[in-house]
């Protein structure tokens, strides 16, 4: 074959560096978005933070109504002392969210108190006691092989193997050691079974007509009180049912882990994007104002590129910095316009709650903002929407839809609202089932089957009808 020339004319879609930061910016938490925008201040020197109530900077001005009804975020670049002008919903944007117990310098951290660990406690009260030097070493062995919640998990063979033999620590001397510890505080601590350290907890307890019952269900029958087996339990213990009522009473009242008081909890706390506020009847989402990053350009290094032809460096800096300025702000908008739209669409929830809630999919938000459905799912995830009933993550009010009978849909979160609603005043000697979840559903208009009504009390970590049932 003879070699030949040959035109195509072809279409593909190229990311440019500018379009791809977009995307990971919509992507980011505002956490995450903080971290980058750290990294990009460490490594731009044009680009700097505009810290708020500087000497000589004018408050940022409220946003204003422009035509078109958009909102765009203020993230504000002042370059050459340009004001930049912000979009609103005809409303004041949000003030800065700020909790009850704020101080005046707007100082928000938590010091989390500093609680000893179980290990600790229980060593405070060994260094208490009038035991022996060898008796304290056998009772220390058993603090540190307790775990977390409490318990003792190794045998006492197990621990007193791990002494040397010229130690001769005997498991006779292991046993009143365990007996020692078992008299510490909390109450249950040393325990080596559940029965065990509920029993534990009733020997500390003061002496009434129903503890010696509960001495012995917690002992011997712990598993048919657990699976609510009332009948067979009545049998074993021949008490009458307002005993076994006292006695049930009595256990629930105890704590099974003794060692959760100690453990440490990392509190997780969540900024939120957007407030939603009930403004003149109408509710309407802002930005919070916190969760912003104020961004600038640096005039002195601004000045420079713009001045020297030879800054090649400096002027690629500077038009990265604009570009984050930009993404940034198109970021904030893009969240708002997509808050809004789910506010407008969940009005009723925010006026009556879960079972409001209206079937929601990513795909109607989408078409309403002529946005992609990518889009729309990078913006809801990990962001936050604080309002009168709570915060929630964006994704919260999106969820499939139920048939119903007079042709309409019903919320997954509608129907998990009313199964938590009948659960809650249901009668507890008989509760009910799912079936019969199901037929009262059917009976308001909403089919929903056996097995959805399951898997929907499964999620809200609802026991099943026989763990449910008491006397």
């Amino acid at each position: 074959m003879k070699p030949s020339l040959q035109f195509r004319l072809s279409q593909h879609l190229t990311l440019t560096p500018q379009l791809q930061q977009s995307i990971r910016l919509l992507q980011l938490s505002t956490v995450e978005l903080n971290q980058e925008i750290d990294r990009l201040l460490m490594e731009n020197p044009v680009l700097e933070r505009e810290e708020q109530d500087e000497p000589g900077e004018a408050p940022p001005a409220p946003a204003a109504p422009l035509s078109g009804g958009g909102a765009t975020s203020s993230v504000p670049e002042t370059e050459a002392a340009a004001p930049t002008e912000l979009d609103g919903w005809g409303e004041p944007l949000a003030a800065p969210w700020r909790g009850a117990e704020d101080d005046d310098e707007g100082d928000r951290s938590f010091a989390a108190p500093d609680t000893p660990t179980l290990r600790d406690h229980l060593y405070t009260q060994l260094s208490l006691t009038n035991l022996g030097e060898r008796d304290r070493a056998l009772v220390a062995a058993l603090i540190d092989a307790l775990d977390e919640d409490g318990y003792l998990t190794q045998s006492l063979e197990e621990i007193a193997a791990l002494f040397a033999p010229e130690a001769e620590a005997g498991l006779e001397e292991f046993a009143i050691a365990l007996k020692h510890l078992q008299n510490f505080e909390p109450a249950g601590v040393g325990a080596r079974s559940p029965g065990e350290c509920l029993a534990l907890q009733l020997t500390a307890t003061a002496q009434t007509p129903c503890r010696d019952l509960a001495l012995r269900i917690a002992g011997k029958h712990l598993e048919l009180l657990a699976s609510r087996d009332y009948g067979r339990l009545k049998a074993a213990t021949g008490a009458s049912e307002d005993e076994l009522r006292a006695a049930q009473r009595l256990i629930l009242g105890l704590n099974p882990r003794p060692g959760s008081a100690f453990a440490k909890v990392e509190a997780r706390y969540v900024i939120p994007d957007v407030i939603v506020r009930k403004l003149r009847s109408v509710w309407r989402a802002s930005l919070n104002s916190e969760a912003m990053p104020r961004l600038r350009i640096n005039r002195l290094y601004a000045e420079l590129a713009s001045g020297s032809r030879s800054a090649n460096a400096l002027a690629s800096q500077l038009q990265e910095a604009r570009w984050l300025i930009k993404n940034v702000r198109q970021r904030f908008d893009t969240i708002l316009r997509v808050s809004q739209a789910i506010v407008d669409r969940q009005r009723y929830f925010f006026e009556h709650g879960e079972v409001a809630m209206r079937p929601l999919v990513l795909r109607e938000i989408a078409g309403a903002l002529g946005l992609h459905e990518s889009t729309i799912s990078r913006v809801t995830t990990q962001k936050f929407m604080a309002s009168p009933r709570g915060t929630f993550e964006l994704k919260y009010f999106f969820g499939s839809h139920v048939a119903t009978e007079t042709g309409g849909a019903a919320s997954s979160t509608a129907i998990r609202a009313l199964i938590k609603q009948l659960v809650a005043a249901e009668n507890a000697s008989t509760p009910l089932s799912d079936a019969r979840i199901s037929q009262i559903l059917g009976q308001q208009g909403i089919v929903v089957a056996r097995r959805t009504i399951a898997k929907y009390r499964e999620s809200l970590q609802i026991p099943s009808v026989n763990q449910r049932k008491s006397l």
